[in-house]
């Protein structure tokens, strides 16, 4: 098996050790962890939808609501119930997956596009309640929220200390994704993604595991985005729009859709990009990054790591 692909065999566990070293002592290198961190807090987002389309083959246009939900109650929690950060993170956490159940139990009842269409459909209209919402600040959000002390006793106001809290979660998400795609639950659900009516000849319950997958994928993206609040302090609009969806999607699509390293390889590309063309080239940064993303869906069809597992696939054939 291919490590980039599956991440099982000694090759892939030895990269993904090296991988998660350098993460480890990136902050000591003189990377920026703030950014490292909200790199990680958005693969933590593509790998929820990575699960949701790639492995489920639901593609939902709505998977902001939860990213941004998320973001908006656990800022609440944190800056006017003054609850501690591990408390705060799990209310967003809990609010993301009973939303999920929510929006998933209406949208698995269609297929295909018109299952596309009313994710975003009722993601839009959770825009609007975060918009009206007395709590959320408004268009202004909610901004200068601090990250309090993690069960009353390490303080996350050092960059530093948030920096290996993120990435600890970070690991662990991963892990667990690895764990879901790899149990029988998870086979059930690639039979589904393959062949649905063949799925349903077999006896499974197919809109039981496709909701159990979306709430899962919902949580997830909701643990992204309450963990994007201590990164930087605030929870906005932009995070609950529709326009973060379509983001997602990108890094999804660029580093490769059903492979576990292509979110995280997407997610850091995109961010990085962002974080670098901001400054440069202001208004444009949106324009640019679109026509990279053209590109590289024409030269790159499978995202980075896909075409690079189809290399290497192609390689051992000759071999």
């Amino acid at each position: 098996m291919s490590w980039l692909g599956q991440g099982v065999d000694r090759a892939g566990r030895i990269a993904w050790i090296v991988a998660l070293a350098l993460l480890v002592v990136a902050p000591f290198l003189g990377v920026y962890p703030i950014f490292i961190a909200q790199a990680l807090c958005f693969a933590i987002f593509a790998m929820a939808f990575n699960l949701l389309l790639g492995y489920t083959g639901l593609l939902s246009f709505g998977h902001a609501a939860f990213f941004g939900g998320a973001a908006y109650i656990t800022a609440w929690l944190l800056q006017q119930q003054h609850l501690t950060p591990e408390l705060a993170l799990l209310g967003g956490v809990l609010a993301a997956a009973a939303a999920g159940l929510v929006i998933g139990a209406i949208a698995i009842r269609r297929q295909g596009i018109y299952f596309a269409m009313v994710t975003l459909a009722l993601a839009y209209m959770l825009s609007f309640f975060f918009l009206e919402a007395p709590f959320t600040g408004g268009e202004n959000g909610l901004q200068g929220i601090e990250r309090g002390k993690l069960f009353g006793l390490c303080s996350l106001e050092g960059d530093l200390a948030l920096y290996f809290f993120v990435l600890a979660i970070f690991v662990g998400v991963f892990l667990l994704v690895l764990r879901i795609v790899h149990s029988p639950y998870g086979q059930v659900l690639k039979a589904i993604r393959e062949n649905e009516p063949r799925a349903i000849s077999l006896g499974y319950n197919v809109d039981r595991y496709k909701l159990l997958a979306f709430v899962l994928s919902a949580s997830i993206a909701g643990l992204g985005g309450a963990l994007k609040v201590l990164v930087l302090h605030l929870a906005t609009l932009q995070d609950v729009r529709w326009e973060q969806s379509g983001e997602v999607i990108l890094m999804t699509l660029l580093g490769g859709l059903g492979t576990f390293a292509g979110p995280v390889v997407g997610a850091f590309v995109v961010v990085g990009l962002q974080n670098y063309l901001s400054d440069r080239a202001g208004a444009w940064t949106t324009v640019i990054i679109g026509a990279i993303f053209v590109l590289c869906v024409v030269a790159f069809r499978k995202g980075f790591v896909g075409e690079l597992l189809a290399w290497q696939k192609r390689r051992a054939n000759k071999s």
